[in-house]
């Protein structure tokens, strides 16, 4: 007897439940702990940092830092990871889909934009800034001015100039006489920037010595009275001097922002962030910022050009 009073009502309690989840899907209603659960869900999509994967240009990484800080202050459900590495480095990670945005210095090649699209990416260029690439030599050199032919004949394959004395000069320190090269590391943009402005077809010496990464490359020349180097203008120091560069009608143009700006500078270039596809959703208003007025003032104050004239306070 007891046995069918348990089982009776066992029965009653299931055909109730029936009844009451049937009643709440005809109606809609949710029961409070139902409710509570996705509320609670909700809030905690709302909460969660998203991150956006953001590699590449050592000539950019500074200026992307930047960017990355001040945006904390727009959208605090966002952070931006930055890295460094070299415009090859990032270019690379885009192609392999592990970053959303890869900056970099130079433009791709087609040989990375044929490997991208064979893996399903469509990289889109976005210019976010310009650069002087800078020629610089350590401040005991007299030297004030260059030509690209002689940088050309510096730092070419096939070129001859390998003593101070060819151009004019005496170092004091430099007894040798010899001229020290520095380059950046291969894999840079700026280092393939240099090659196809200055070397065209040609090649780099043998014996230019890469620098890994734009302060390296900075702190060798201002340490080496027999030096010389190129690099993104934002990295130039007091301990070394920056040449000005002559153009085609012989004006001498010294690298300034300005110059970089509106390309008087021989060797100014944009700088970029490259994406897969025209970017949406976060990324999008992300890149938007970057390339406001005030992620435009950002990039002028760290050193380099922005896209366009901006007023910026401070």
């Amino acid at each position: 007897m007891n046995q069918l009073k348990v089982a009776s009502v066992v029965l009653s309690l299931s055909l109730l439940g029936v009844a009451c989840s049937r009643q709440t899907e005809q109606t809609g209603d949710k029961s409070p702990a139902t409710a509570g659960s996705e509320v609670s869900v909700k809030e905690a999509a709302k909460d969660a940092h998203k991150v956006i994967q953001n590699k590449g240009s050592d000539t950019l990484v500074n200026v992307a830092q930047a960017w990355a800080e001040a945006y904390k202050g727009v959208d605090t459900s966002l952070a931006i990871a930055v890295s460094g590495g070299g415009s090859g480095v990032g270019i690379s990670a885009l192609i392999n889909k592990t970053v959303d945005i890869a900056n970099a210095s130079r433009e791709m090649k087609p040989k990375e934009i044929e490997d991208a699209k064979s893996k399903g990416v469509n990289p889109v260029a976005h210019v976010v800034g310009h650069d002087a690439l800078a020629v610089i030599v350590n401040k005991a050199n007299p030297i004030k001015e260059i030509d690209l032919e002689k940088l050309a004949g510096i730092y070419g394959e096939k070129g001859t100039i390998d003593k101070w004395s060819q151009l004019g000069v005496k170092v004091p320190g430099c007894d040798s006489d010899e001229i020290i090269r520095f380059s950046r590391q291969s894999n840079s943009g700026t280092y393939t920037y240099f090659k196809e402005a200055i070397l065209k077809e040609g090649d780099y010496k043998d014996n230019a010595k890469e620098a890994n990464g734009s302060k390296q490359l900075v702190d060798s020349v201002a340490t080496t009275p027999c030096g010389i180097g190129y690099d993104g203008l934002a990295y130039v120091t007091p301990e070394v001097s920056a040449l000005c560069v002559t153009d085609k009608s012989g004006k001498c143009v010294a690298p300034s922002i300005d110059a970089a700006l509106d390309g008087s500078y021989p060797i100014s270039r944009p700088l970029f962030m490259y994406t897969d596809g025209e970017p949406t959703g976060q990324i999008k208003t992300y890149l938007d910022w970057v390339k406001s007025d005030k992620g435009q003032c950002i990039i002028q104050a760290k050193g380099y050009a922005p896209t366009r004239k901006v007023a910026c306070s401070g």
